[in-house]
């Protein structure tokens, strides 16, 4: 999910990126036949006791648990890895003043006592590569928007083994933020609302950008679909941009410096589309971010073109590193029908005079907490008629709004996009697959 600069925050800007058993006989009918009857009744015994005689059970035979994904993906990923041991990230050494982490005793220790914040990540990470895998394989041109995103959304449930249809269910596992599908000069934060009959078409480039979290730790990882090979300069420009800043990135890295060097591989590119050249320019008004538990934003911005931010990471954070090009402006502003939401961490009490605007709380502090959420979450949980009471909830600044982020029209956008893990002894880029 992408995090926008504050407009003021640009000045600082220095922008430079049938059953087998026996039938039971029925008894003989209790007729008087002498003698003869108790013969019968012999040669009948020894039939019947034949016919008890009752085959071997087998024993049962124990169900495996199965050993690959299937198409659609629908086997939770925890049955695939029964052991808990999922499938590590890429890991890359600290250089430098920071190269004894990787054998320090110390480093390892703290490494080790956060078992179980690895395993959450990298569950949601597998989940992730899983279900966006799948997806690179079946979407194409002429499919709805809706379905697209209904595609990722039921894998993304069904791998992690929660529907999120139960009261609190969502907040156990799930979706960590929705399926943004935005399409060429959209950057990001949008996802068809109810009733959408946007059609991917042969032409559009797609932003596919969505999150899966596991107890609260979010993985969030973004990639870029074209299917002209005209695009194919402005997707490596944003691919190579990402790559550059997850280099960078480490224990006590200014974010300003990283920003540079996104900035600068970004704009080493440029793109003919149609005949006309474009320059790629990174959007200086979008920036990666930390992330925290249940919290898409952290406190902490990655800028994608060089800036005088100091601020430095450090051990224990998590950034999602995610820059995005474009041959418009280089700025994005809000347009069109906004669809995401989160609410607010550090929001206080409100009182609240709308009593549609409270039960709509309920609900979003019930499922979703300060997770992203957008309008088909609501409409999946039964809510009808809440437009009013969740823009009352917004304009009291108790939920945050999301609209579409979009560059002038006519332009492309791109976006590429990585969770990374700053632990104590190694950088891990949870997020990578072969795919990006």
């Amino acid at each position: 999910m992408a995090a926008q600069v504050p407009t003021e925050a640009l000045k600082e800007l220095k922008v430079a990126e049938a059953n087998g058993k026996g039938a039971k006989p029925e008894p003989a009918a209790d007729d008087d036949h002498g003698d003869d009857s108790d013969d019968d009744a012999e040669d009948n015994a020894a039939a019947t006791g034949a016919a008890k005689k009752k085959k071997k059970r087998k024993p049962k035979k124990k169900k495996k648990n199965p050993t690959a994904q299937s198409e659609p993906p629908r086997v939770k990923v925890s049955q695939l890895f029964p052991n808990g041991t999922y499938p590590k990230g890429e890991e890359v050494e600290y250089k430098d003043e920071n190269r004894y982490r990787t054998t320090s005793e110390e480093k390892r220790h703290l490494d080790n006592i956060n078992t179980d914040f690895l395993t959450d990540y990298r569950e949601a990470a597998e989940i992730h590569r899983q279900v966006r895998q799948y997806a690179q394989k079946v979407v194409r041109p002429g499919q709805t928007l809706t379905e697209i995103a209904e595609t990722i959304e039921d894998g993304v449930r069904a791998l992690t083994g929660h529907d999120g249809l139960a009261e609190g269910d969502a907040m156990k596992a799930g979706m960590g933020f929705p399926c943004g599908l935005s399409l060429n000069h959209c950057a990001a934060h949008y996802t068809p609302n109810a009733g959408n009959k946007m059609v991917l078409q042969q032409e559009d480039v797609m932003k596919v950008d969505f999150g899966v979290h596991v107890n609260g730790r979010i993985v969030d990882s973004a990639f870029t679909m074209a299917f002209e090979p005209k695009y194919d300069n402005l997707l490596q420009a944003v691919k190579e941009a990402t790559n550059a800043g997850i280099r960078e990135a480490g224990i006590d890295a200014r974010v300003g410096e990283i920003g540079g060097v996104i900035q600068e591989t970004m704009e080493s590119f440029e793109v003919e589309i149609d005949g006309t050249t474009y320059p790629v320019k990174s959007i200086r008004n979008l920036t990666g971010h930390t992330i925290l538990p249940y919290s898409i934003h952290g406190t902490k911005a990655v800028p994608i073109v060089k800036s005088n931010d100091q601020t430095k990471m450090e051990e224990g954070d998590v950034f999602a590193i995610e820059t995005f090009g474009s041959t418009g402006n280089g700025y994005v502003r809000d347009d069109m029908e906004v669809s995401h939401y989160a609410k607010n961490t550090d929001v206080q009490h409100v009182d609240l005079r709308l009593s549609s605007a409270k039960s709509l709380l309920s609900v979003i502090n019930k499922n979703f907490g300060t997770l992203p959420f957008c309008r088909r979450y609501l409409d999946r949980l039964g809510q009808e008629k809440y437009l009013l009471g969740l823009n009352s909830l917004v304009n009291s600044g108790i939920v945050e709004a999301y609209p579409p982020l979009c560059d002038k029209k006519g332009s492309y956008t791109a976006q590429f996009e990585h969770t990374i893990l700053i632990r104590p002894t190694v950088k891990e880029v949870i997020s990578r697959g072969d795919d990006y």
